[in-house]
């Protein structure tokens, strides 16, 4: 199958089945193995009349090289990005944290990313438009339909969009190992908050560094390693999903 500037490949059951529950307009046909049966997913395809076709799997895998197919691939429209003005006007309404990816360049650091994000909600993702990854076939699959659940917008200066951000009453806060870091367990976090998390192994630039309000640190009691960068945020995001239930709870109280 040719490829089309304008769509790209799912692969795998749980990519496709999240895609048919959320945005079965933007699929514009499904290929299944012939000898598939996942009922929960063949019903959704029928009820929203997307065009399929099964197919040997030999002529599967020609459409789409890999191994872990899982016995169907979606020729879906190619990921579209939110405007960060757009974002910001929408994260003012949802109270959404806002996640500045620092030149993430591993597809899978960022598909786990975008994987966590969706799950533990009210997050949404910049990424700067050069010298990082996008939103690619690898980072859908590796985020296995996340991607359908969080905002994410492409900027062509990161440093701009951190600003922006602050100047519309966002705290910035980012992971740095430094003198001056909080550890995280003790820092109360201001809300709205934009998080930034450096590329893997550099940290975060300087240039963006000198626009954190508030850097902190997740202390480390083992081995003298560091966490990989889509760890780092899976307990960023628990704690701010943490601290924001317990602000809600204090609300609540009074």
């Amino acid at each position: 199958m040719p490829k089309n500037k304008n769509s790209t490949m799912l692969h795998g059951r749980n990519s496709v089945f999240e895609r048919l529950k959320t945005n079965p307009r933007s699929i514009k046909k499904i290929f299944l193995q012939d000898n598939f049966n996942v009922p929960h997913i063949e019903k959704l395809i029928k009820e929203n009349s997307v065009p399929s076709e099964r197919l040997p799997r030999q002529r599967l895998e020609r459409i789409k090289h890999t191994k872990d197919l899982q016995g169907i691939i979606a020729s879906v429209n190619k990921f579209e990005y939110v405007p960060f003005d757009d974002l910001l006007d929408l994260s003012k309404d949802k109270q959404l944290t806002l996640l500045f990816l620092d030149r993430i360049n591993d597809p899978h650091n960022l598909g786990v990313i975008i994987r966590t994000a969706a799950c533990f909600g009210r997050l949404a993702i910049i990424i700067p438009k050069f010298e990082a990854c996008e939103v690619n076939e690898t980072v859908q699959h590796v985020a296995s339909g996340g991607e359908n659940y969080v905002q994410i917008s492409m900027v062509t200066n990161l440093s701009d969009a951190i600003i922006d951000a602050k100047a519309s009453g966002y705290w910035i806060m980012g992971t740095v190992i430094a003198d001056d870091s909080k550890d995280i367990n003790k820092v109360d976090f201001p809300f709205p908050l934009g998080i930034v998390l450096g590329s893997e192994g550099k940290g975060i630039r300087h240039g963006l560094q000198k626009h954190l309000d508030i850097k902190v640190r997740i202390p480390m009691n083992g081995a003298k390693l560091s966490f990989n960068v889509n760890i780092a945020c899976a307990i960023l995001c628990h704690e701010i999903s943490k601290q924001r239930m317990d602000k809600k709870e204090e609300c609540y109280e009074q």
